[in-house]
């Protein structure tokens, strides 16, 4: 895989913005493609770190027109072999992907174990990784498999239409800053994250950056919402 693509235009920014792109007919195949266009246009002119998180079917395809690092939604803890449906991460790596979610609200591991592999093949392979813990406890326990970034996201805000992490939890958001920092992890902020102030309070409070869905990919003016979401990093 050509990293260096990727590092030239994307090592520079303080903050990030992490795009998933789920499996949302808006953001899926075609309109996956069109999608991570305008994340780019938006990346490039706001010299902000714009991350599109997508499907392991659409990977190399977005790759293949973009600068933008791409990452996968998910990798499971499995290698080559007789395992049907399986997402490996040697796959996303050879596609293209720099790097995974992990342990996402609508993906949660069953078992720790499992996700502790997950976390450890990817990062063998070349991936990095961001593994979501839903509170503060779930936090803790994660730190020691030192991914390449933690984030809090609670998961009954996660597209929340009302109200945000950022509005609804900001003192837990300072806690989970303080537990990662004293892990030497950067902490990215999710649920809800739907505006300027949302973002703006994330960062206020320690965060590196944000994780984002449906605000930005059902969006009618996707370009609008990015550029309203990175004001917030100003």
């Amino acid at each position: 895989m050509q990293l260096d693509k990727y590092l030239l235009i994307s090592t520079h920014f303080q903050h990030m913005l992490f795009v998933n792109f789920k499996t949302y007919e808006e953001a899926t195949g075609e309109r996956a493609v069109d999608l991570t266009r305008v994340l780019e246009d938006v990346a490039i002119a706001t010299q902000t770190k714009v991350i599109p998180v997508v499907q392991a079917s659409d990977v190399k395809e977005i790759v293949g027109i973009t600068k933008l690092e791409v990452w996968s939604q998910h990798v499971d803890p499995i290698n080559y072999g007789a395992h049907t449906g399986a997402i490996i991460p040697q796959a996303v790596f050879e596609d293209g992907a720099v790097g995974t979610f992990l342990n996402h609200s609508e993906h949660k591991f069953k078992k720790f174990d499992d996700l502790k592999l997950a976390n450890q093949m990817a990062m063998d392979t070349g991936l990095r990784t961001l593994i979501f813990a839903a509170d503060p406890a779930e936090l803790k326990r994660i730190l020691p498999l030192k991914p390449t970034y933690v984030a809090y996201e609670p998961p009954e805000l996660v597209g929340s239409n009302t109200t945000s992490v950022a509005r609804a939890k900001p003192e837990v958001i300072e806690e989970a800053v303080g537990v990662a920092k004293n892990a030497g992890l950067p902490l990215i902020v999710g649920a809800g994250i739907k505006s300027e102030e949302d973002v703006r309070k994330s960062m206020e409070l320690g965060a590196v950056g944000v994780a984002v869905a449906s605000n930005i990919v059902k969006s009618e003016d996707p370009k609008k919402a990015v550029m309203e979401l990175i004001k917030g990093f100003e």
